[in-house]
């Protein structure tokens, strides 16, 4: 009976360890079915926003190490446009992650809004840094359109449109910046889609080219 009984612990043993090993290899079999159907979808996510902030061209924290000046190789031009100060810019873009030009600075502390007009058209933005096409604005839209919801949020806000994908890359957590390491501002999504607040200190450069 004993004997009996060991035998038969020893079968249900084996039937139990047979089907363990058939349902690890389903399951690794599954897991790899999903690797393959996925990771051309994930890679592809991780260039062009993912789930989290689609229609952005994303990047990594690579961009933002350290460099000969902060984050960035050289320091903001002297002569911004639009009578940004060049001090505050620096920090800004060069020695910061997180922090931003007080809401309202670029309306109240500038000349924007004197120099600019629906009159000027397509607006281009050059990073304080290294004089990159960063934005275009208002596409899409009037300049009063444009203007009303800066103001509403507090510092000039662009979409996907408005981006000059060459130089601008988003990182994980929203951060915007370029990518020559100048920090920009963040997206902040809203109901009508990715939604980029960017400090004006950051894109108020003069172009490489030397042409507005």
């Amino acid at each position: 009976l004993i004997l009996r009984a060991r035998s038969g612990q020893r079968a249900k043993m084996v039937r139990s360890v047979a089907v363990l090993a058939t349902l690890t290899s389903t399951r690794a079999m599954i897991s790899r079915a999903v690797v393959n159907r996925l990771a051309p979808t994930a890679l592809l996510g991780g260039l062009i926003g993912g789930e989290k902030y689609p229609g952005a061209t994303m990047g990594d924290e690579a961009i933002m190490k350290p460099k000969a000046h902060g984050t960035s190789a050289t320091p903001v031009q002297q002569d911004l446009r639009w009578k940004c100060d060049a001090a505050t810019a620096d920090r800004i873009c060069n020695f910061n992650r997180h922090y931003a030009e007080y809401a309202g600075y670029w309306e109240r502390e500038t000349s924007f809004l004197k120099d600019e007009s629906a009159a000027s058209g397509e607006i281009k933005f050059y990073d304080s840094n290294t004089g990159n096409a960063l934005f275009a604005a208002p596409k899409g839209r009037s300049f009063e359109q444009f203007v009303a919801e800066s103001k509403s949020h507090g510092w000039p806000s662009f979409r996907d449109d408005e981006v000059n994908w060459d130089y601008v890359r988003v990182l994980p957590d929203g951060e915007a910046v370029s990518i020559d390491g100048t920090h920009l501002g963040h997206n902040l999504p809203d109901g009508k889609g990715n939604r980029y607040c960017i400090n004006l200190v950051s894109v108020a450069g003069r172009p490489a080219t030397g042409e507005l």
